[in-house]
């Protein structure tokens, strides 16, 4: 059984919402400030969407070093997504097979990626709905600026 309740709030959001100290990890690890560069076994597909994504991630500090396997996992899952959807585009919802007319197996592949892709694009703050709940202060070159940034590595 998996952990019960909300999601945790990361120690930096706690700091900059003003939670009350008591509920603040004070010797939460920090990943240290290095070269982020993409996982080697990322897809041609997925390398073009890391391209596209992190750049303005690692500016703001949230994509780190620790996180880089679990972004190539979301840019894997995009790509894999984009492909199902091309396939399915290009033929029939339903395909000969088994006796008769069947789902076509490219729409499991779709879904399956699409889910990937939404619970770690919600880690990422991708989405509106997460990234409503993250406040960071962006300085005028993009970055995050002053302790909130580098809170929020």
């Amino acid at each position: 059984m998996g952990k019960r309740g909300p999601a945790g709030k990361p120690t930096s959001l706690r700091i900059l919402h003003g939670d009350r100290k008591d509920r603040i990890n004070d010797a939460e690890p920090l990943p240290p400030e290095v070269e982020i560069v993409p996982p080697e076994w990322l897809s041609e597909k997925g390398q073009a969407i890391w391209d596209r994504l992190a750049p303005s991630m690692i500016t703001r500090r949230v994509l780190t070093a620790w996180d880089v396997d679990a972004f190539g996992v979301l840019c894997e899952a995009l790509a894999r997504y984009a492909v199902a959807t091309a396939l399915v585009n290009g033929s029939a919802l339903l395909v000969p097979g088994g006796g008769g007319l069947v789902p076509n197996p490219a729409l499991k592949v779709q879904a399956d990626s699409e889910r990937t892709f939404l619970t770690f694009a919600a880690r990422f703050g991708l989405t509106p709905s997460d990234r409503q709940a993250i406040k960071a202060e962006v300085s005028a070159d993009g970055g995050t600026s002053g302790d909130a940034g580098r809170l929020l590595s």
